[in-house]
């Protein structure tokens, strides 16, 4: 039986993705998968993943026939997986050895739907780590609980996939794939889910994700139009919420947290191209109008004059072609992943 299964993406990443294999025979067991998803990558990474698969124990390699993004490939692998935990890793970060056994170890202790942990964020030589913005370890906790409150970072805050261990029933539950198509903010929506509608979590004192920041081939390095699905994203998270039961509790954090990232992202307009940045603004406003007005008016109070004030003109921009919602991109057939080689 596979104890768990670790989905692993990877697209046009060669320079870092031997790192990313190492770390994963560094984390090996007979129980353990490692589901290596090749998003058609056009550089030397296909041919490292050929080699990974006749040699890390437990690998099975899956590719897709055109590029897909990596909410679709985290999915490609979540459909492959077998085990009785799931996690994430992706191509470009590593693993301390033997963290998975640790992990897997103190999920089994504490018997919650998931667990979160916390990593180390690396930008060239400089490392920091980065917590959970939840206080207790090791205890199980309730996740809806952990979204508020809203004037602070909590749980919901924390979105990274990979940062965590998570039961198969949530798999069969239909929590954990991604939404199909996202470039970028997939794993919003999907920590929303989490702490909507699961009962129990837990945070690990466990340190051992490397994540690597600066990535030239990121979507965060990259001012194309991909950046722009983090408004389908949160408009994904805002509708969700809205239908929850507890809505007036709730929406005021995720409004909150749009109209930070939508701040955000008017902030740094100069790495955009020009048209994308137009579009930006455009949807931006469209989206700003859409939200609940009574609910966004606090949200705007509770945010500093200069941030607040920028919000305020742009919801009042005039609407142009350019200022309808994003469209979700067509679904395509499912991914054309081909299993290669595997490991009982």
């Amino acid at each position: 039986m596979v104890k768990l299964s670790v989905v692993v993406p990877f697209y046009n990443v060669q320079t870092y993705a031997p790192d990313a294999l190492r770390s994963l025979r560094a984390n090996a067991r007979e129980d353990f998968e490692f589901l290596l998803v090749d998003d058609c990558s056009t550089d030397g990474t296909a041919e490292l993943l050929d080699r990974a698969a006749r040699e890390l124990p437990g690998a099975v390699l899956l590719r897709h026939a055109r590029n897909e993004g990596l909410a679709t490939a985290r999915n490609t692998g979540l459909d492959a997986a077998r085990g009785e935990y799931l996690a994430f890793l992706d191509g470009d970060d590593w693993l301390a050895p033997g963290l998975y056994t640790r992990l897997v170890a103190e999920l089994d202790r504490l018997g919650c739907d998931f667990l979160r942990t916390d990593h180390v964020r690396v930008s060239g030589r400089a490392r920091s780590v980065r917590r959970v913005p939840v206080g207790r370890r090791g205890e199980v906790l309730r996740p809806r609980d952990a979204i508020l409150p809203a004037d602070r970072t909590t749980s919901v805050d924390y979105p990274y996939a990979w940062a965590g261990l998570y039961r198969r029933r949530l798999l069969d539950r239909g929590l954990l794939h991604f939404p199909h198509g996202l470039r970028t903010a997939e794993d919003r929506p999907w920590i929303w889910r989490l702490h909507r509608e699961t009962e129990s979590f837990a945070v690990s004192g466990e340190l051992g994700i490397f994540y690597r920041r600066g990535v030239a081939t990121s979507l965060t390095q990259i001012g194309d139009e991909r950046q722009l699905d983090f408004l389908r994203a949160f408009d994904q998270v805002i509708e969700e919420t809205m239908n929850d039961p507890d809505a007036d509790r709730l929406l005021p954090k995720a409004v909150r947290t749009y109209c930070a990232v939508i701040s955000h992202h008017l902030g740094n307009t100069a790495r955009f191209e020009p048209e994308v940045a137009r579009k930006l603004k455009a949807m931006s406003a469209g989206a700003l109008r859409r939200l609940p007005q009574d609910v966004l008016g606090e949200a705007l109070a509770a945010m500093g004059d200069e941030r607040a004030g920028a919000l305020r003109r742009l919801r009042r921009r005039r609407p142009g072609p350019a200022a309808a919602a994003p469209a979700a991109p067509a679904a395509p057939a499912a991914p054309a992943a081909l299993k290669e080689a595997g490991a009982a």
